[in-house]
Parts: C-alpha cells; sequence; structure tokens
C-alpha cells in the first residue's frame, strides 16, 4: 500500500501466542463428500458424470485423499466407485483414493477386486464401532471386535490395499479399548488410524487430548502410523475441533462440501480450507471454491443459505449505509486490498468472491451512486434522489430490475 503497509491496518490477536504445530507437520485433506457426505438423508446422490467433475475440482483445490464410495453396499456403489478410480488413473490425477468398508470380507472383496482391476491401490477404510453404548447396543464383546479388525486389516493388506483403521465414536471410547483395537490393526498392517467424531460430541479440548492419547500409543508400536481426524457437525464444533485436532498433531482431516452428511452433516472441509488458508497454514490455491461449493449445492440438491459463512449469497454483500460507505471510502482510495477487508474478517477475492454493494431501506445516497457508477449510469441528483426515494419506501432490497425500472422512468 501507498500509505501504510498492510500489517500496520490490522492488529491480528489471532497471532498472540498461538498453538504451534507439531515440528515439520504437513497438513492432509480427505474429502468424503462422495460417500459420507451422500448420506445425508435430505440430499441426491448425484450422477457419475457430475461425481468426475467435483473429484477434478477436489485435485485443482490441493486435496490429498478422497472417499469415492462404499462399495460393499451395492452395484451400484461398485460401478461408481469402479468409474472414479479409473478417471484418477486416466486422468493422471494425484489424489488418493480410499473406500470405505466395514470389518466383513464381503465390504473389502470389493475394493481389492477394483483396485487390481483398475490397477490403483485404493485406502480401505475399515470402520468398526468403538464406544461402550455401541457396544452394548449391537453385543459385540472386545475379543469379537479385535477378532473382526484382525480378519479385515490382513486381508486388505495381503491383497495390496493400504488400510486406514477407522473407530467409530471414537470420542466416547475408553481408552484400553482404543488402544487395544489400534495397537491390534497396527500390528496387522494398517498404516493410518482414524479418529472419528462420529455423533459430534467432541469439543475442542476433548479432540486435543483424544489425538494427544492417539500420538503417544502410536509412537509406543514404532511404526510409521499417521492419525486421522474425522468429525461431525451435531454441536456446531466440527471446524474448532478439527482445529484443534490440527494443533494437537493430527495428520490429516476430514471433510465434506458444504458440511453435508448424516443428520446435521460433516465439517464442512470449504470451511476449513478458509480459515487454514487465512492461518497461514495451507497456500493452496482456493479461487475455485465457489465453483465447487456450486456444483455439489446444485447436483444433491442442498441449497447454499444466503448467510452461509465465504459461499452464501450475502457474505459479501451489503446495503447499510455505514458498511457500503466504508468500502466504497476503501475503493476510492485505490486499494481492492483495503475495500476487501475493511468490513469483512475474510478477504472475497482469495476464495474467488468479490463485494457487492446494494440498495435498499437501510442504504445512504452513497449506495445508489457506487451502483450506478459500476454499472457504467451517470448517477445525477434526480436520478440518485429518485432511486434513493424508492428505496427508503420499501422494507427490503431492490431488485437490479427495480433499479432499472426506475432509471428508465427518470429517461435515463
Amino acid at each position: 500500500m501507498s500509505e501504510l503497509d498492510e500489517k500496520e491496518l490490522i492488529y491480528d490477536w489471532n497471532l498472540r501466542n498461538p498453538v504451534p504445530l507439531s515440528k515439520g507437520q504437513k497438513i492432509e485433506f480427505d474429502d468424503e463428500t462422495l460417500r459420507d457426505g451422500i448420506q445425508s438423508p435430505s440430499v441426491k446422490d448425484p450422477k457419475i458424470e457430475v461425481k468426475i467433475k467435483i473429484l477434478h475440482l477436489m485435485e485443482e483445490l490441493g486435496i490429498q485423499g478422497a472417499d469415492i464410495g462404499l462399495p460393499g453396499a451395492g452395484p451400484r456403489a461398485v460401478e461408481d466407485v469402479y468409474r472414479l478410480a479409473k478417471e484418477i488413473v486416466d486422468a493422471g490425477l494425484k489424489i488418493e483414493p480410499n473406500c470405505a468398508a466395514r470389518t466383513l470380507r464381503p465390504d473389502i472383496q470389493p475394493i481389492i477386486d477394483i483396485s487390481q482391476k483398475v490397477g490403483k491401490p485404493i485406502e480401505a477404510s475399515t470402520f468398526i464401532g468403538s464406544s461402550p453404548i455401541r457396544q452394548y447396543a449391537e453385543d459385540w464383546d472386545l475379543d469379537r471386535m479385535l477378532k473382526h479388525t484382525e480378519d479385515a486389516v490382513k486381508l486388505a493388506v495381503d491383497n495390496g490395499l493400504s488400510v486406514m483403521y477407522v473407530t467409530e465414536d471414537t470420542t466416547r471410547a475408553r481408552p484400553d479399548v482404543l488402544k487395544k483395537l489400534y495397537t491390534t490393526a497396527i500390528e496387522c498392517g494398517a498404516r493410518r488410524i482414524c479418529l472419528s467424531d462420529t455423533v459430534g460430541h467432541a469439543t475442542p479440548h476433548g479432540a486435543m487430548q483424544l489425538v494427544s492419547f492417539a500420538r503417544e500409543m502410536v509412537a509406543e508400536t514404532g511404526e510409521p502410523v499417521k492419525v486421522d481426524w474425522h468429525g461431525h457437525k451435531d454441536r456446531g464444533l466440527s471446524v474448532p475441533n478439527t482445529l484443534a485436532a490440527i494443533a494437537a498433531g493430527a495428520d490429516r482431516v476430514h471433510g465434506c462440501a458444504l458440511g453435508i452428511g448424516e443428520r446435521v452433516g460433516n465439517t464442512p472441509i470449504d470451511l476449513l480450507l478458509v480459515n487454514l488458508k487465512l492461518m497461514g497454514l495451507i497456500d493452496n490455491d482456493l479461487k475455485k471454491l465457489p465453483e465447487y461449493c456450486k456444483l455439489v449445492s446444485e447436483s444433491c440438491d442442498v441449497p447454499i443459505q444466503p448467510g452461509y459463512p465465504v459461499f452464501g449469497e450475502d457474505a459479501f454483500r451489503t446495503g447499510t449505509g455505514v458498511h457500503a460507505a466504508a468500502v466504497i471510502k476503501a475503493y476510492s482510495k485505490g486499494h481492492h486490498w483495503l475495500a476487501n477487508r475493511i468490513y469483512s474478517g475474510v478477504p472475497a477475492d482469495e476464495f474467488g468472491r468479490e463485494q457487492g454493494i446494494e440498495i435498499g431501506h437501510q442504504s445512504g445516497k452513497s449506495n445508489v451512486i457506487f451502483w450506478l457508477k459500476q454499472r457504467g449510469y451517470d448517477p445525477t441528483d434526480e436520478l440518485v434522489d429518485a432511486i434513493f426515494e424508492k428505496a427508503k419506501s420499501g422494507n427490503r432490497l431492490l431488485t437490479d430490475d427495480e433499479i432499472k425500472g426506475v432509471i428508465a422512468e427518470a429517461g435515463k
């Protein structure tokens, strides 16, 4: 900037004594949109052609892994998983596929078959419930769970698959049970373990405690095992929980576009990426995030609410006179950097968006002048007064067509 250094204009309390990441830690992402996301009772399962487009956008956003389905669910799931895995191979994508599976042979065998058919390793995400409440409901004892774990992991590993061993409801499971399950899986060849907040029970403190426990347990095995975090947003804490898990040393974190998923949904991977970018912890180019969110929204029939952070219609637009005046003054100084931050904690241009100045009952004349200039109209006093009067007589923002109607009446 010409007048002041950018750092002088914003004092960032977020940077005072930040929680440090583990030494050399690189944050990886696993996108669950095409499996866990479409399990939501309110979404439509997109056509395979759309799923392929979504997969390519994941790649462009720098996402390292994608859950491409649960082929044990039936023929359609098998076909979609095959098509997505084949697309990764044929298009030379870097994104690594994984598939969900219960710790049962009928779920794991289709992953083996598809992997061999396309000539591409697919990570098997074998999952089993781990909490006492789940054990009670299912009539499982620990010996049976350990036997299922051993059989499933060995089957996958013996057939050339890498394994991420997932304990469902980890955030309500006992430490001694988790240690036995994870140790067994690791001894059988699993090279990832996943801590799953299946019902959205965790708080950020709980997430940090659990990840710290898991990292200590992994260190005791002496094996090169990575730790994943999988969150849900039943308490509205999925993003803070995931950030806490990262701070505690999670290697890879999971999420879904727009937070779709079971019940109220999974961690919204779009907002997670935004926050990590703003925190300076990743340098991914995220300008295609709006396209990614829009495609998932339209294909899954999940409307993006106007007030949804960053990607909602209202995220960067205002009809309030005071707010708009500040943005307009920033633009008048010739600084887009300033305009994108003066009334926004998220710089719109970094995420493929832009500021919008609207006209409504709470607007000032500066809104009207700016709107007209942006669209090539001469903001005469007569025209500005006519639009301003129209806006003040209502109780909402004027549509573009309504404003153009006033302009037409004024003979412009």
